[in-house]
């Protein structure tokens, strides 16, 4: 995947496509480059599972999956097994697992460090967003819990003159 993403046409196609969904001469007369080099580049993403393409009829319409580039990023987190007593909760979790940093911001409190990479940290238990602190969710059960850092990708640009 990585060596897809290498090339700057491709990374291209890929943001055009995140924002809006294309047809291949759309996409080529946006590149200002030829239908063949786009068309070439789309099959490269394609079989690399980072372009979804409709059909309607004859027509193709294709948008970006860049949900397969966030999952493929996974692949560099780290994963811990813990046994902990009923009624604990993540907080307590975590305090097991070195390098994790909390902080208290009033009444709750956040992961704000792991292994000294600062961030925000979001958390999810067996795949959902609680909406509680992560110091006030209770452990009932078997658990599945995931740290997301919030990553800051740009997604837009302005570059701002004043008269």
């Amino acid at each position: 995947m990585f060596k897809t993403l290498s090339s700057a046409t491709r990374r291209e196609i890929l943001k055009i496509l995140s924002k809006k969904e294309m047809h291949i001469s759309g996409l080529a007369r946006e590149l200002k480059i030829s239908v063949p080099v786009v068309a070439k580049h789309v099959k490269i993403l394609e079989e690399n599972e980072l372009l979804e393409r409709k059909k309607f009829g004859k027509t193709h319409v294709l948008k970006a999956n860049l949900n397969k580039l966030y999952k493929a990023l996974d692949a560099f987190s780290e994963s811990f097994e813990l046994t902990l007593p009923g009624g604990s909760n993540i907080l307590d979790a975590l305090k097991e697992v070195s390098g994790v940093k909390v902080e208290r911001i009033g009444d709750r409190e956040f992961v704000t460090s792991i292994d000294g990479e600062e961030g925000y940290y979001i958390y999810e238990v067996n795949g959902s967003a609680p909406n509680v602190s992560i110091n006030k969710f209770v452990l009932k059960k078997n658990a599945k819990v995931e740290l997301k850092k919030l990553v800051l990708v740009k997604r837009k640009e302005m570059k701002i003159k004043i008269k």
